[in-house]
């Protein structure tokens, strides 16, 4: 929202916004997305499963390390919430604040979701994306969002004072829950901020609130990921359809999604490992 200024402006007003800007984390160091690798490791690479998430509903899938999986557009525009952990660790799961420090507000081909402290490794990468070609439109709207968090219902009963049971969040519950044979609380526990798979999204210009629009995504369309470690995740197909309009409702017309997982020809890996956990002492300056 637009607010009005409390404070007489000092007179280097001009002089401190014109500060330059510098970019927070220089990311040289990290491991560079070798293209080359995945293409060969993705060559001849035969599907072992494929499973569809009903629109307003989650699901629940596993990916062993070294394998692909890919998210499909298969019926219409439909947006995706997707919540990745560690398969043998819940606590570790999706860092979505460091993974946009890293990369950038929207991800695509070449991006690596990174978890969460204390392992801080990439937990899968973005090996292909037919949605790659959209860039930043005239609006500053990106795909595949990883700024926004999830539709819940807690946010709904704020804003809307009533109760609606198939937001992402608890999409994502009942997945988990189901999926690890948890009571519905712990679950919940576990569900994080998510990336948002074909979600178009990004800040006002003027006064840099968060809007989404209309994705682009149609069928056919897909993002493609390559499991670092072994993966447990689970896709909501998000009730705001192709989120041009609304969510948290059952007003938009919404679209299932494909999770399909393919498994590396022998050999294809060869010389290839896992990421190992973030080697910081964790000694935390104490002696």
């Amino acid at each position: 929202m637009t607010r009005s200024p409390q404070t007489t402006p000092p007179a280097d007003a001009a002089a401190r916004r014109a500060v330059k800007s510098v970019i927070t984390y220089s990311v040289e160091r990290l491991p560079s997305f070798d293209a080359a690798f995945y293409r060969r490791a993705r060559s001849g690479a035969s599907k072992v499963s494929e499973q569809t998430v009903a629109p307003r509903e989650g699901m629940a899938f596993e990916v062993p390390a070294g394998h692909f999986f890919r998210i499909v557009s298969i019926e219409g525009p439909q947006v995706g919430d997707l919540n990745l952990w560690n398969a043998r660790d819940l606590s570790e799961r999706f860092y979505s604040g460091k993974t946009r420090a890293f990369h950038a507000t929207h991800v695509s081909t070449g991006d690596r979701l990174w978890s969460t402290l204390p392992s801080l490794r990439p937990m899968a990468t973005i090996t292909e994306d037919t949605l790659d070609w959209y860039g930043f439109d005239a609006d500053g709207g990106g795909v595949h969002d990883i700024i926004g968090t999830r539709c819940d219902p807690y946010t709904n009963v704020l804003l809307n004072g009533t109760e609606y049971h198939h937001c992402c969040h608890s999409n994502l519950t009942r997945a988990l829950a189901a999926a690890r044979s948890l009571p519905l609380a712990e679950a919940e526990r576990h569900v994080h901020d998510v990336m948002n798979v074909f979600m178009c999204t990004g800040y006002t210009r003027d006064t840099h609130q968060y809007f989404m629009k209309a994705s682009p995504v149609r069928p056919g369309d897909f993002i493609e990921f390559f499991a670092e470690i072994d993966l447990l995740g689970a896709l909501s197909a998000c009730p705001g359809g192709d989120c041009g309009s609304s969510h948290s409702s059952d007003v938009a017309k919404c679209h299932p999604l494909k999770v399909e997982v393919y498994r590396p020809r022998e050999g294809a890996l060869a010389g290839w490992r896992s990421p190992a956990p973030n080697g910081y002492s964790r000694t935390h300056g104490v002696k």
